[in-house]
């Protein structure tokens, strides 16, 4: 009997979008005859937990990532928190190295955990952002983030290489010598033909306290839309709930089968504009309206440039009414940005091929 080799697969726990992205990876190994390990903290780990029970987990440290209250202090806040992120690093490249010896891996799969590599094993690193916009220090944070970049084997980024693209100059650098990939919108989600239920969809992820700020307030205009409202909160819970307002049915949260079938029955979707929902609706062909997350330069750029692109309208978190949604009429939404890539022939590189 021919063993498996095991693959560990560790998302960044930094609102919901690293872990979402690795659930199509995590299928691919599975499909592919790889035995999925996963690592990760949080929020993150328990939405894989949800969809993988059968799956070994194990826990990761966490970087602790908070958001400021006030976008203008979002850089501030996060030097104020780069130390006990650096902390967190240190202590995933101690864990991992252990790991490595321990589960004897054959290769690892990292969305952002910058720690989380080893020289013994194939190591890939998963990322959009090859350069990390911080605005006058933007130059500064992407020659770091390229260095560690180069720690690893490969880096997969999720978007295509030519134009038109999604991450823009996020995801792609003149020149470089890493070892790119580009492996097409990573989505675990399926454009399916299904009757309307819902006018509007919203979901929102995210830290704290941002996640909660943008609650509050979508929950109060949501009551004056005049249609069907799917709202889901994000909240990663021990068990689901559900309940109506008047015209807005609010789960905390959905596990991917409800999340594919409730986009497919929505007209319209209501979200940040983080770059794993830019995947998701750029994958079933929507139609939508973004809030970026005040002072998160790569949200802002996104939802920047998607407007630029006469795609997708956005606004600032303090200025949105419900009215603007019918701003969406004059954008084209997201076309089907193909991708050529089967997920299964990047496992190669754990196979010394």
């Amino acid at each position: 009997m021919v063993t498996k080799k095991k693959i560990l697969v560790a998302p960044l726990n930094w609102g919901l979008g690293h872990a979402t992205r690795c659930i199509p990876i995590i299928r691919a190994l599975l499909a592919e005859n790889f035995e999925p390990i996963i690592a990760s903290d949080g929020e993150a780990y328990a939405l894989l937990l949800k969809e993988f029970p059968t799956l070994t987990f194990i826990e990761l440290p966490s970087y602790k990532i908070k958001y400021a209250e006030k976008g203008k202090h979002f850089k501030l806040k996060m030097l104020w928190d780069s130390p006990k992120i650096l902390k967190a690093i240190k202590k995933e490249k101690k864990r991992t190295k252990v790991l490595v010896k321990a589960l004897q891996l054959d290769g690892i799969i990292s969305d952002n955990r910058l720690g989380v590599y080893s020289k013994k094993v194939p190591s890939v690193f998963i990322t959009h952002q090859l350069n990390v916009l911080t605005g006058n220090t933007t130059w500064f944070s992407s020659e770091i983030h390229q260095k560690i970049i180069k720690k690893f084997n490969e880096c997969w980024v999720p978007d295509v290489v030519g134009t038109p693209n999604l991450s823009g100059k996020l995801g792609h650098v003149k020149k470089t010598d890493l070892k790119l990939k580009y492996i097409g919108p990573l989505s675990r989600l399926e454009p399916k033909e299904l009757p309307k239920k819902y006018d509007l969809m919203v979901i929102i992820s995210g830290p704290e306290p941002q996640r909660s700020m943008l609650e509050s307030k979508l929950l109060i205009e949501t009551q004056k839309f005049s249609g069907n409202v799917l709202f889901v909160r994000g909240k990663i819970e021990a068990e689901q709930h559900v309940c109506k307002e008047g015209n807005v049915e609010v789960y905390n949260y959905m596990n991917s089968v409800q999340l594919e079938k409730a986009f497919n029955e929505s007209t319209l979707v209501l979200s940040r504009s983080g770059y794993t929902t830019v995947l998701d609706l750029a994958k079933l062909k929507k139609k939508a309206f973004f809030i970026p997350t005040p002072g998160q330069y790569e949200q802002e750029y996104l939802a920047e440039r998607l407007a630029d692109e006469q795609l997708v309208p956005y606004c600032n978190q303090e200025d949105f009414k419900i009215e603007m949604l019918a701003m969406v009429s004059a954008y084209k939404g997201f076309a089907d940005f193909e991708s050529t890539v089967e997920l299964g022939s990047l496992f190669g590189l754990f196979q010394g091929k």
